[in-house]
Parts: C-alpha cells; sequence; structure tokens
C-alpha cells in the first residue's frame, strides 16, 4: 500500500436523459457498512494502488460516446449499419432474440441509445444518485482545478482496473466514477466486477455523469429474486459456490476433469466472473454485456457454463495433468477467439436449460446462508479459506483423501463448505442396522460409502435424515429430494443423478398455482440433535420442523409432474434393510446385517450397476458434515 497525490482539476459537464417505465431487473445487495459518507480532507490517504499512473490527468468530459476510447488499442473500429431502431419498443421474446443475435454490433450509436434506454428501465430503490447528484459530489470532491488525495474505494479488494481500452482521459473518468461510487455507496464492501461494467458502460456514455447514474441503477436495483452487482464478499461467494452447484450439474466432464486435476475445485470456480468481465476479449465481452442489461445475472451463468464446457472440449486430460487449472482456464478464456466465435458461443449457452430465476436466487440464500454459518460476514472484506477436504488429517478405511475430494466436489456448496465428520463405520461400531440408524439420525445430509469383498467402491449421497423413515412407520416408504445421487469410486470413478436432472424434458414443472413458495429462511440450520453421537452445535442437522420450506425447491418432488413415482424412489429404510434408489431395481440395498447388498439399474438415477450385482460388504462408512 502506497501514500499517492492525485490532480484532479476539473469537474465534468452534461446531462443524462431520463427514460420512464420499468424492465424485469436484480435487487440490490443493502450489506453492511464500511466506508464514510463524502468528507474533504488533506491528510495523506492509503491508495490502492492500479497498473495505470496513479497521477491522473482529468480534463473535462468529452461529449459523445466513444470519446473515452483509445481506438488505436481497440481491436477493430465497429462498422455502422442501422440495426432496428424501435428494438427496445419490440416485445420481450423479440427483443431477447435480436440482442442475442447481436443486433447493437455494427452501431456505436444504438448501442449507446439501447444502454441508456435499458438502464433507465431498471426499477430501482426510490433515492438512487443520478447525474445531477454525480456533478455535486465530484465538485466537491475534486474541486474545478485544485488538486486533492483521494483513495479507490476499499470496495475493489486490491484487484486491478480492467480498463477494455479506455483512452488517459478514460481511465480518469472511471476512477472519479468508482470513488464517487465509494462515497455514495457505503454499502459496498466487496465489488472486483464493478469496475468492468463501469468502463464498459463509459464506452457508450456521452459523459462521466450519464455512466455513474447509468452504474448507480444497476447497483440501486430492487427487481425481485436477482442482482445485477454484487456488493460484498458474502454476496461474491454465495454466487460462485451457486456457479460450482450449476457447474456440477450441466457441465459434469469438465467438473470431473477440474476436481481431479485441482486441490480446490471452488478455488476455480470462484473466478467465473473474472472470466467474463475481464479474461474475455472485448468483442465478446460486449456482447455478454448486451444481454446482461437486458436479462439479468442468469445469463452471466448461461455463458460461463458454455466457456467451461468449451473448454472441456478443448483441452485433454493428459495435457491438464500437472497443470494449473485456474491459470489455463484463464489463457482459454483470453484466446477464446481461437476456439468458438462469440455468436456460436452465445448460441451454446442459450441453449443450456437452468432453473429459473427465482430459482437461483433461493439456492444463492441457501448457500449464503451456510457462508454465514462458516463465520463470512457481508462487511467483511476478501478472504481465503480452503473449502477441500485436508489432504493431511483426512482418514478413512475405504477412500483416500484424493477420492473424498471428488466425492465431495459433487455435493452441493452450501455442503462442502464443511469437511467430512465420521458419523458410522462398521469397523468401530459394527454390522448393525440399528447402530448405523441411531449414528445418523439427526445429521443431514449424509454419504455412504462401502467397499465389497471384490475391492469395488460405491456410495451415494443422502440429501434427507435417516429419522424421515420413521414418518412411515415399517411400510418402507421412499423419501429424499433430487439432490440425491449415487456413484462408483472404483474402479471407475462415476457419478449417476437424479434422472431429471440430466433429462428434465422428463418432467413438467408444476404449476405455480399449486406450488408451495418457500421460505429462504429455512435453510438447513446448525443444531445437535438428541439422537446424534454428540450433542456437538458444529453438526449440520436439521430438526424435523424444519423441513417444510427446504431450499433448492427444484429438486424437490413436489415442484415436478412426474410422470412415474418409481423415478423418484430415493431412500428407504426399516428394520429388514436399507434401499437407494428404485423403479425396475435398486440402485443399492442392504440386509439388516450391513453385510449382504445387491445393485440393479433403477429409474431414479438411470445407473448400471455399481458393482457387481450381489456383493458382500468389507467396509461401510457413513460421513456427516462438521462446521469448523
Amino acid at each position: 500500500m502506497l501514500q499517492v497525490g492525485l490532480s484532479l482539476p476539473c469537474a465534468p459537464e452534461g446531462a443524462a436523459t431520463a427514460f420512464p417505465t420499468e424492465l424485469d431487473g436484480d435487487g440490490g445487495d443493502g450489506d453492511g457498512t464500511s466506508t464514510a459518507p463524502v468528507v474533504l480532507c488533506s491528510s495523506p490517504i492509503t491508495v490502492v494502488v492500479t497498473p495505470e499512473d496513479d497521477t491522473w490527468h482529468i480534463s473535462n468530459s468529452c461529449v459523445g460516446n466513444g470519446k473515452f476510447v483509445d481506438w488505436e488499442q481497440m481491436p477493430e473500429v465497429e462498422q455502422q449499419a442501422d440495426p432496428p431502431e424501435d428494438a427496445l419498443s419490440r416485445p420481450p421474446k423479440e427483443l431477447k432474440k435480436l440482442v442475442r443475435e447481436g443486433c447493437w454490433a455494427a452501431s456505436r450509436r444504438q448501442r449507446a441509445a439501447a444502454y441508456q434506454g435499458l438502464c433507465q428501465r431498471v426499477p430501482c430503490r426510490l433515492v438512487t444518485p443520478d447525474a445531477l447528484v454525480y456533478r455535486d459530489v465530484a465538485t466537491r470532491l475534486f474541486g474545478k482545478h485544485g488538486a486533492s488525495s483521494h483513495p479507490l474505494p476499499d470496495f475493489l479488494g486490491g484487484c486491478s482496473l480492467h480498463t477494455y481500452c479506455l483512452n488517459l482521459d478514460g481511465v480518469a473518468a472511471l476512477k472519479k466514477i468508482l470513488i464517487c461510487i465509494g462515497n455514495l455507496f457505503p454499502d459496498i464492501t466487496y465489488s472486483p466486477a464493478l469496475p468492468s461494467l463501469t468502463a464498459l458502460l463509459l464506452h457508450y456514455s456521452e459523459d462521466e455523469a450519464q455512466c455513474f447514474e447509468n452504474i448507480s441503477r444497476l447497483i440501486a436495483s430492487n427487481a425481485p429474486h436477482t442482482s445485477y452487482v454484487d456488493q460484498s464478499f458474502l454476496a461474491h461467494q454465495a454466487s460462485c459456490m451457486t456457479f460450482g452447484d450449476l457447474a456440477n450439474k450441466h457441465c459434469p466432464a469438465a467438473h470431473k476433469l477440474i476436481a481431479s486435476t485441482s486441490e480446490n475445485v471452488f478455488e476455480v470456480y470462484s473466478e467465473w466472473l473474472s472470466w467474463l468481465f475481464r479474461d474475455l476479449p472485448f468483442s465478446y465481452a460486449i456482447r455478454v454485456f448486451d444481454v446482461f442489461l437486458l436479462e439479468g445475472q442468469k445469463v452471466l451463468y448461461r455463458i460461463a457454463l458454455a466457456l467451461l464446457k468449451q473448454y472441456r472440449l478443448s483441452v485433454s486430460s493428459a495435457e491438464q495433468d500437472g497443470t494449473d487449472t485456474k491459470a489455463e482456464l484463464q489463457a482459454f478464456v483470453q484466446n477464446i477467439a481461437q476456439h468458438i466465435t462469440v455468436d456460436k458461443l452465445l448460441e451454446r449457452a442459450f441453449g443450456i436449460r437452468l432453473f429459473s430465476r427465482k430459482e437461483i436466487w433461493l439456492l444463492q440464500m441457501a448457500n449464503r446462508k451456510a457462508l454465514m454459518e462458516r463465520g463470512i460476514t457481508m462487511v467483511q472484506g476478501r478472504q481465503s479459506f480452503h473449502l477441500a477436504v485436508d489432504m493431511q488429517i483426512f482418514s478413512s478405511s475405504i477412500v483416500s483423501a484424493q477420492e473424498m475430494r471428488i466425492i465431495w466436489s459433487w455435493i452441493p456448496e452450501r455442503f462442502s463448505l464443511f469437511p467430512p465428520l465420521l458419523l458410522f463405520s462398521t469397523s468401530e461400531d459394527g454390522c448393525s442396522l440399528q447402530r448405523f440408524y441411531s449414528c445418523c439420525e439427526g445429521y443431514e445430509p449424509t454419504v455412504l460409502i462401502l467397499k465389497t469383498m471384490e475391492g469395488e467402491v460405491c456410495g451415494a449421497f443422502l440429501s434427507s435424515d435417516w429419522s424421515e423413515r420413521k414418518k412411515s412407520g415399517l411400510a418402507s416408504g421412499f423419501f429424499g429430494t433430487g439432490e440425491c445421487f449415487v456413484f462408483t469410486v472404483r474402479p471407475e470413478t462415476e457419478r449417476y443423478e437424479w434422472v431429471f436432472i440430466k433429462k428434465p424434458e422428463l418432467a413438467k414443472a408444476v404449476p405455480r398455482s399449486r406450488q408451495r413458495s418457500p421460505s429462504p429462511i429455512s435453510t438447513p440450520p446448525l443444531s445437535s440433535s438428541p439422537n446424534s453421537r454428540s450433542a456437538s452445535p458444529n453438526l449440520l442437522t436439521v430438526p424435523a420442523p424444519q423441513r417444510k420450506g427446504r431450499l433448492s425447491p427444484f429438486l424437490a418432488i413436489r415442484h415436478f409432474l412426474l410422470p412415474s413415482k418409481t423415478a423418484s424412489m430415493f431412500m428407504s429404510g426399516s428394520r429388514e434393510g436399507i434401499v437407494i434408489g428404485g423403479g425396475g431395481g435398486q440402485a443399492l440395498s442392504l440386509d439388516a446385517n450391513l453385510l449382504r447388498g445387491r445393485t440393479e439399474p433403477c429409474e431414479t438415477f438411470d445407473n448400471p450397476p455399481l458393482c457387481q450385482e450381489n456383493f458382500t460388504v468389507q467396509l461401510l462408512e457413513v460421513w456427516g458434515f462438521q462446521n469448523t
């Protein structure tokens, strides 16, 4: 950190145009405070160092968009053309199609007008700073002809500014806008993507004041279930975890490659926004920005998933051996033009069927809750924490630490935050089904792993507490959610999820009028259970009264019209044994002595036999999740 004096002589001029009406947008975070309101001071100040020269030359704002651009650095000058003048007045579906196809790519004038119109349509908080506020604050902060020292905002988290070929005036304007944002939005504590979004807007803004007003509307958006800009480390980490969950579901081949070559999968996925708004070339990033302004954050998940899929197609496992996956992915995205055109990338991105905006928001809330239980707060800055299985202390009689790390990478992100805790082992607790139940009840979720006498290893991730079986008496009724899955570790490593995750066309969503809307507050809490091995508050458990309204409703059976009940037979337990998966066969079944078992293809997981069809258990372990 350095103390730097910055020369800021001139206040901006120009006015922003207002457009009424509203369009679907995203909600702000409302995070805790960490910066003071606008103050003038002349004492030395600690400054975040950026790659640009720290002495800024600030001239009067340029009139006309494009004046902040260093055209010599731009890859190519956009050709003028005549896209539809009335694009923003088209019906929503038609407008989406036009924007996804790049209707504004050929005309700076049309794109600038569209950005202004889209930003002005974003519903936002009643008191949102506008262009007039910016001029007043900028004048007070920077003066008309004087010099003053001002630090870049703390919410940058030490990240360098990505300026997207802005000229010197553009870079200076970008820094002034960010400083004013830091003063007028003190609740923003961590937002590494904000400078890139501001720089892209500045490319198509008439002046600093217009750019400030538009980026402020994105920050202050209050549309339900969405967010344009993460404004705290907590929100940023939750979105990274959500991307990890989506990658786990939609990019299994890429996820498997990354899990097998990376020590910490989450660390790789934590860069997903940087792929889009740092590493992509400008001609790609601006097309992403087009659809982002129109459709919100959900499109960013889609495009990042498409990049991940393309990465897997472009590299082999052999090429990845011994490499830095995080750096390899960054280099791949930077050179994306060698692999796929921007039109093809967007086409593939919008071919990915994601959950609804509300369902993704609920998943983000679940991940946010888990982070808060881990001790992450809204007001803190960036911190590093290891989410993977600790290779040094993990010990199992069945799987190695590396194998457990792969299994852990398949688990929903909000649970994989926590290290594994051994709940039951036949080597320590004996081959007793009742002992199995007594050790596992009160824990949710759990991971069951077994090794056969032939040396084969397989298991299951089970989303619900085994005490659920008591609600069905002795009728061996099935329970659980679509987050359950079965897997093999040896001789091959493979996961088999609920059939409707990979084949969503087999089920229809329940009409909204028939759905029960779950509350995001009802995330699995941290508490102890009287039936658990130890009454420690560090254990992830779910008391029975909390089960209604569990998060991730897109994986709850009540939200699907299923063609067959046999396609949702997740887990079952009785005095005679346990069953995992059903319909046409049982993915995994064990007898009351936990010694004999059988595995078959089943409709629930669409799996092959996980090992020899009839097997003898050599060892069995059940793992829970511990809050450290």
